[in-house]
């Protein structure tokens, strides 16, 4: 089975999305669970960064809003954002986020690539 591979500079821009992602969640589960941080500039950082991925993949991937992996993307940026506002439930949706993720990650490839929409006239 051949491998799809991305030109260099888009993966390496992944790469560094991905890096700042993480380490704005782990922020913001810290400052949830404590640390002296806010947890607003936390969220908004993952707000971001998560955007800034899902745009990478948009520009790889023009019709990832239509797969279930692409609306599973939108519906967590909401539930960041929403996090980023409501201070007093960012924790249930952060551990919300972190379990929809989890399991959202490891579902089968045939699920999370699958079309939850088709425009009219396609098949399959």
């Amino acid at each position: 089975m051949s491998e799809v591979r991305r030109a260099p500079l888009p993966r390496w821009l992944g790469v560094a999305f991905r890096a700042v992602h993480l380490a704005t969640v782990v922020g913001l589960g810290a400052a949830l669970l404590g640390a002296p941080l806010d947890g607003h500039a936390q969220a908004l950082g993952v707000l971001f960064s998560g955007a800034a991925m899902m745009a990478l993949d948009l520009w790889m991937k023009p019709h990832l809003l239509r797969e279930w992996s692409g609306a599973a993307l939108l519906l967590k940026l909401g539930v960041v954002a929403w996090m980023a506002v409501d201070a007093g439930l960012r924790l249930p949706l952060f551990w919300g986020l972190v379990l929809w993720s989890a399991v959202f990650a490891h579902a089968p490839a045939s699920f999370r690539h699958a079309p939850w929409w088709r425009r009219a006239g396609e098949g399959g």
